[in-house]
């Protein structure tokens, strides 16, 4: 049997300006971010409780919340592949699934969003 290691970022709500809007248009109020990092189980499965033996994810977070504030967005497609270059940084990062989604959509209710998964040898591609 195999081991496998994730850690998940659920419905992280991003401070960010997405899109092009006219009078009338419904104006999303929130953005929400799914991403999914698989790493190496060493990095979960530890015998000491210690920091240094583990994937500290702060500081991609931080990251991914200033690239959120970093201007306007005209898609959030652009925004994901920002992020998503952000994540491939990190070695320790085998591959990911990344979500964005807005919400209102039509009504005041529904949600729509983007979901993007990159590999390990397109995250390495990406590494140069």
């Amino acid at each position: 049997m195999s081991c496998t290691a994730s850690i998940e970022l659920k419905d992280l709500s991003l401070k960010t300006q997405i899109g092009s809007y006219k009078d009338g248009d419904i104006i999303p109020n929130e953005h929400l971010l799914d991403l999914t990092l698989w790493i190496d189980s060493n990095l979960v499965l530890i015998a000491e409780d210690n920091m240094r033996h583990v994937f500290d994810y702060d500081p991609l977070v931080l990251e991914i919340e200033r690239l959120g504030i970093d201007g306007h967005y005209e898609t959030q497609e652009r925004l994901m592949t920002r992020i998503v270059q952000a994540c491939a940084v990190y070695p320790q990062i085998q591959s990911l699934e990344i979500g964005l989604r807005k919400s209102p959509v039509r009504d005041n209710s529904g949600s729509l969003g983007v979901r993007l998964g990159i590999g390990q040898e397109d995250l390495s591609k990406m590494r140069g």
